[in-house]
């Protein structure tokens, strides 16, 4: 990231300073003693904190909040998942018609996971083991799908 005067400067966007116009690119192609006779600094960009899990500023939402968002998120993953093979369900209580063993295996896999997926949520005790656990989820493949 480049700092003229505190403030940040785009890439590739022409700017103005001391009655100079500068062209988008020039950034890009001048040199760093260029640049610094300009008055244009170099720092590293800020971190970028996962929204999922931290506020802008880095702190960690609360844990007991994301418990309940997360465990909502994979109940609606497992939902979601099962949703196209429910009516294979519904077939089987009209008629007697048996679910393919592959799909009854596929359904108990996804309701095991989202079991063990919930569990695991529930027993973080600090948001990194939290973040480890809800980037790290597995989910079984459908028996239809093309992998």
């Amino acid at each position: 990231m480049f700092l003229l005067n505190g403030s940040p400067l785009q890439v590739d966007v022409a700017f103005t300073f001391n009655g100079v116009k500068y062209p988008a690119n020039w950034l890009r192609l001048s040199t760093a003693e260029e640049k610094a006779a300009a008055g244009i600094t170099e720092v590293p960009d800020p971190v970028r904190y996962d929204d999922r899990f931290y506020w802008d500023a880095g702190l960690p939402k609360d844990l007991d909040d994301l418990k309940t968002e997360w465990n909502r998120r994979v109940d609606d993953v497992a939902y979601t998942m099962l949703l196209p093979s429910d009516w294979m369900v519904v077939r089987k209580q009209e008629t007697g018609t048996d679910i393919p063993a592959d799909w009854a295996t596929y359904r108990a896999a996804v309701r095991s996971a989202a079991a063990t997926h919930k569990t695991a949520l529930n027993a973080a005790t600090d948001i990194g083991g939290f973040v480890s656990v809800a980037t790290t989820m597995q989910w079984p493949v459908n028996p239809n799908a093309t992998i």
